[in-house]
């Protein structure tokens, strides 16, 4: 099994280029939502939350996002020591993903694959680009968010140039319909390479 790891900038579209390559049949697995699930669901991990943040962490047994993202939001320090207790979390219960599947190949969806190290777990990589106007554009749409606040979640990640120069594959994400051509076009690749 070839694992495809698909990354991109915030507001770049992976969500929908993930979508498109559900749509194709692809088996995948999105890292940030099994994150959020592993510290609502994983005792032990719940436990470290608790010792890194206090007890306001978790509100109702359910983690405290607003009161997180408050705490690591411009301190590097905090969002650093929560990234080792949830990646390796989350590697984990990948692994035990793809032991239950028998795809030719699985995406592994994470907006900070390479921040995470998680690059090294993939045999190919797909980063997700758009233009600064189009992410901009989705952000604001999604998050109700100013433009100062995007750009300092833009700060958190790494650059496009390195993301570009580390990946196999490259989409551009500024039309739908182009979008569409190149994920079958790299869809159907994989499928080619998977015996390599």
């Amino acid at each position: 099994m070839k694992i495809i790891g698909l990354t991109g900038g915030i507001g770049s579209g992976k969500s929908t280029v993930l979508a498109l390559f559900e749509a194709l049949g692809t088996v995948t697995y999105v890292a940030d939502i099994e994150a959020k699930k592993l510290m609502n669901a994983d005792d032990e991990l719940r436990h470290q939350i608790i010792k890194l943040f206090g007890e306001k962490a978790y509100d109702k047994g359910e983690l405290n996002r607003t009161y997180i993202a408050a705490l690591v939001f411009n301190n590097e320090e905090k969002l650093n020591a929560l990234n080792a207790l949830v990646h390796p979390k989350v590697r984990e219960h990948f692994q035990y993903f793809i032991k239950k599947t028998n795809a030719d190949f699985v995406i592994y969806e994470a907006a900070i694959l390479f921040e995470s190290r998680s690059d090294k777990l993939c045999d190919y990589i797909i980063t997700v680009l758009s233009s600064f106007e189009n992410k901009i554009d989705r952000i604001i749409k999604r998050d109700g968010v100013s433009e100062a606040q995007i750009l300092e979640r833009m700060k958190n990640q790494s650059a496009d140039d390195f993301k570009i120069k580390n990946s196999d594959f490259v989409i551009r994400n500024n039309n739908l319909e182009d979008t569409k051509c190149q994920v079958f076009t790299i869809f159907e690749l994989l499928k080619k390479l998977k015996n390599k």
